[in-house]
């Protein structure tokens, strides 16, 4: 059987520098250094930036065109005002604005930006499901 768990995200970048500074710019900090690629330690998981021609390499099937927008990576947060915050920081960083936070239909707050890469981040606060003292999240029953 395969467990039901993701440990690490890696993202296609254009510019593995570019998107280094990026997050750099939102208080991200990479853990190790190691040629080519960047890694952020997250509560319980790891977040990878890898050049697009390299992660296809990589996957076995160089050439390939690797998309995004497809997927959406999500933050969630205890508050509206916390939505905001990381909101508006991310677009000082130089990511662009999706759909601003706003009061959505399933009774949370959620907006929507973009990394360097076109790589689709949500930040939201969702009232049903409350997050540990650390950020972390875990389903109720």
């Amino acid at each position: 059987m395969t467990p039901q768990r993701v440990t690490l995200i890696t993202l296609g970048v254009a510019d593995l520098a570019a998107a280094k500074a990026f997050y750099a710019r939102l208080g991200w900090r990479e853990h190790g250094a190691q040629e080519g690629v960047a890694f952020y330690q997250m509560n319980g998981l790891v977040l990878g930036l890898f050049g697009r021609e390299d992660l296809a390499a990589d996957q076995g099937r160089p050439g390939a065109a690797l998309g995004t927008g497809a997927i959406t990576l999500a933050q969630n947060f205890a508050t509206e005002a916390e939505v905001d915050a990381a909101f508006e920081a991310a677009l000082a960083a130089g990511g662009v604005a999706l759909k601003r936070p706003e009061k959505v239909f399933w009774g949370g707050y959620s907006g929507y930006w973009a990394d360097l890469d076109g790589h689709v981040w949500e930040v939201a606060m969702n009232p049903f499901w409350p997050l540990a003292e650390d950020g972390s999240l875990t389903l109720p029953e």
